[in-house]
C-alpha cells in the first residue's frame, strides 16, 4: 500500500463533510457514512472529486487517512517524501497529523473515496503551516 495521502476532502474543517459542490474552488464532495467508531473516535467515510488542475492545500487530520482512487489522476504531496503520481485502482495511507496536499492531473477529474478515522470532537482537517 502506498503511503501518502490524497486528501482531496481537505477544505472540510468539521468532523462532516460539506454536502454541497463549490463551483469556484472545483471540489465535490459527497458524504456517504459517519459513525463514532472505535472509542473515542469518529469514523468518516466520503466521495471526492476534484477538478483537473485543482489542489486540495496543505492540511493535517487528527488521525489516519486511507483511500481509494477511483478515477483520473492525482498528484500527491507529502512532506518529506517525492511527489507521487496516482491513478485509479491506487490505495493510500496517511498517519494523523503529517502535512500533505493533492492535485488533480489530466484531463478528467480525480475521484477519491476517503476514510478517516480522527479523534472524536475534532475538526476532519485543519491547514497547515
Amino acid at each position: 500500500m502506498l503511503r501518502f495521502s490524497l486528501a482531496v476532502m481537505a477544505l472540510v474543517a468539521t468532523t462532516a463533510f460539506a454536502s454541497a459542490q463549490d463551483a469556484s474552488s472545483g471540489i465535490k464532495r459527497t458524504p456517504l457514512q459517519k459513525i463514532d467508531f472505535p472509542d473515542n473516535y469518529t469514523t468518516v467515510t466520503g466521495l471526492a472529486e476534484i477538478a483537473p488542475g485543482v489542489s486540495a492545500g496543505r492540511h493535517t487530520h487528527p488521525g489516519i487517512e486511507t483511500g481509494y482512487v477511483l478515477e483520473g489522476e492525482t498528484v500527491l504531496s507529502i512532506d518529506g517524501q517525492p511527489d507521487i503520481t496516482m491513478k485509479a485502482g491506487d490505495s493510500y495511507t496517511i498517519p494523523a497529523g503529517v502535512p500533505h496536499d493533492a492535485k488533480a492531473v489530466g484531463e478528467k477529474p480525480v475521484k477519491v473515496l476517503g476514510i478517516y478515522v480522527i479523534e472524536r470532537g475534532k475538526p476532519l482537517a485543519s491547514p497547515a503551516k
